[in-house]
This record gives structure tokens, sequence and C-alpha cells, in this order.
């Protein structure tokens, strides 16, 4: 018998909400800050071993991770838990200790704040495709 308690992921409180770093490239320049803090995102994603952990906790089942299920990468575990935190100094993840395992989530709503980040505004589209 076995004393492993199964601990279900905690949800995000609405004041843990991320809110979109920034508004779309096509909207306006971005403030200083703006410019920080989206380069910093995009910074922690330009190492291939990142965007591969990345993409696996974000595409794992029920949207988080264990480290155990996504270490396989070809580096060391002290790499993998290095390249882990650069991730989550980046707000781009959230971690939660359960025993001896730190299950990775991808922070909520930093994929779809990704997303419109690159995306055009309407007004944008509209004008580009009347010209």
């Amino acid at each position: 018998m076995s004393n492993i308690q199964v601990v279900p992921p905690l949800e995000p409180e609405a004041s843990e909400a991320v809110a979109p770093c920034c508004p779309p490239l096509t909207e306006r320049p971005f403030t200083a800050e703006e410019a920080e803090r989206t380069a910093k995102m995009f910074k922690a994603l330009g190492d291939p071993v990142r965007l591969r952990l990345f993409s696996s906790i974000a595409s794992h089942e029920g949207g988080e991770a264990c480290v155990c299920d996504i270490s396989d990468v070809g580096v060391s575990q002290p790499t993998v838990s290095h390249h882990l935190k650069k991730l989550k100094e980046a707000g781009l993840l959230t971690s939660e200790r359960r025993g001896t395992w730190v299950y990775y989530r991808v922070e909520p709503s930093v994929l779809a704040a990704m997303g419109r980040l690159l995306t055009t505004t309407t007004a944008a589209t509209a004008t580009t495709t009347t010209a």
C-alpha cells in the first residue's frame, strides 16, 4: 500500500490572472516597459531547449506536466531546472511542488496574450487590404 497522495492542480484565482503584456504590434509602438516585458518572454523562448520544454508543458494532457515527464530534452537535469527557472522568471510558467515532484503549467493567458501580440488588429488589416 502506498501513502502517496494525489493533489489536484490549483485553479488560478481571478487576482492571479495575467494581464496581456502588450498591445498588438500593429496597434501602436511599445512603451519602454512593454518592450522590456515582451523581450524577456521572447528571449526565454529563444533557446531551443526552453522552447521544447515550454511546448511540452503547454501541450501536455491537462495543461500541466511533472518535471519527471518533460526532462528528456537532451540535456542534464540541472540544465533542465535552469531553463525552467528562466521560463518562470519570464512569466511564462508557474510551478507547484507536490511531494518530491514539481509540476509546471503555462501561466494563464500567456499563449493568448502572445498570440494577440503577433496578430494584426482589425483596423490595421482593413487598411492593409484596401490599400
